[in-house]
C-alpha cells in the first residue's frame, strides 16, 4: 500500500468513526431512523467520499461534479454523516433529523438538503437515475460519475433489472452501482423472504463488470472502486458483503435494527464501544 492511499484510508476510518456516532446520535434525538442499515453502509460511503467523489460542499450544485445516489433511502443518516464529514453540512443540524424545520428529513431531498441528488425512498428507482445521468454525461461529453447504493432487499424490485440491461446496453462506464450486502431486511433474512441466490452471478449476467469485496475493508473498498473507474467497457458493480449495525456489537446481523432507535443508555454505550 502506497503512503498516500494509507493515509487517504486512515482520514477515511476516521470519518467512519464519526459517522457511525453521528447516526446514532441522529436515530436516538428522533426516535427513529434505520441504524443497521447505515451502519453497514458507512466505511463505504466514508471511502467513497473521502477518496473519489469529486464534489464541492462551498457549491454543492456545481455543474462538474461526480454524482450520489442513495437509492435505499431510508439509509439516509448515513448519508447525511458524510455530508457533515466533508463540509455540506454543519453538526449542529443533527438535531434537525426528522423535523419539519430543517434541511434533514426522514427520506432523501434534493429539494432542501445540500449534497442530495436524488429524493428517494421509494426502493428500485435510484439505478434508473444513475443511468439518465450517466448518459446526460456522456452526451454532454464530460468524464462525470454516477454512484448508487442499492440495498440488498432492494433487487427485489423488478425495476432494478429493468435498469440493470439498460446500463449494460449503452455501456455505460461511467456507472457504479455499489449493493449494501448486508443480507438483512425488513422482514427478516434475504433467504428467508426471497433468496437472490448466486447474486455475483446474476450481474455477470446482466452484463456488468462484477466487484465482490468485503465492505468493511477499506483497501478493498479503494481498490474496487479504483477498478470501477479503470474498466471502460461497461458499467460496475460492487457487491459489497457487510455486516448490519457493523460497529455496535448489539446491533451487528440483528434484523430488529432494520428499524428502530437506540434509547439513551443504548446510545451511551454504543458511543462508548466507538470510543
Amino acid at each position: 500500500m502506497s503512503q498516500s492511499m494509507e493515509q487517504a484510508l486512515q482520514e477515511a476510518k476516521a470519518v467512519a468513526k464519526n459517522m457511525r456516532k453521528n447516526i446514532l446520535v441522529m436515530t436516538n434525538r428522533a426516535k427513529g431512523g434505520h441504524p443497521g442499515g447505515c451502519l453497514s453502509a458507512t466505511d463505504i460511503l466514508a471511502v467513497l467520499y473521502k477518496c473519489y467523489m469529486r464534489v464541492d460542499p462551498k457549491n454543492p450544485r456545481w455543474p462538474g461534479r461526480d454524482y450520489f445516489f442513495l437509492s435505499k433511502g431510508h439509509a439516509v443518516p448515513a448519508h447525511y454523516a458524510v455530508l457533515i464529514e466533508t463540509g455540506f453540512l454543519s453538526k449542529d443540524e443533527l438535531k434537525d433529523f426528522r423535523e419539519i424545520e430543517g434541511r434533514l428529513p426522514a427520506y432523501p431531498s434534493c429539494e432542501i438538503t445540500p449534497g442530495i441528488d436524488m429524493s428517494s425512498g421509494s426502493l428500485g428507482q435510484g439505478l434508473s437515475v444513475a443511468n439518465g445521468t450517466a448518459l446526460a454525461a456522456k452526451l454532454n461529453g464530460t468524464d462525470q460519475r454516477a454512484y448508487v447504493m442499492l440495498g440488498d432487499g432492494e433487487l427485489h424490485e423488478g425495476q432494478v433489472w429493468e435498469a440493470m440491461m439498460t446500463a449494460a446496453h449503452f455501456k455505460l462506464n461511467n456507472v457504479c452501482a455499489i449493493v449494501d450486502y448486508n443480507k438483512l431486511q425488513l422482514d427478516g433474512s434475504l433467504d428467508e423472504v426471497k433468496t437472490l441466490g448466486d447474486l455475483r452471478a446474476k450481474w455477470d449476467s446482466f452484463g456488468w463488470h462484477t466487484i465482490e469485496i468485503d465492505g468493511h475493508d477499506y483497501e478493498q473498498i479503494y481498490n474496487a472502486f479504483a477498478e470501477a473507474i479503470a474498466f471502460k467497457d461497461g458499467p460496475t458493480a460492487i457487491i459489497a458483503h457487510t455486516i448490519k449495525g457493523k460497529g455496535v456489537s448489539f446491533m451487528e446481523d440483528e434484523v430488529g435494527w432494520h428499524a428502530a432507535a437506540p434509547s439513551d443508555e443504548q446510545l451511551q454505550i454504543a458511543l462508548k464501544e466507538l470510543s
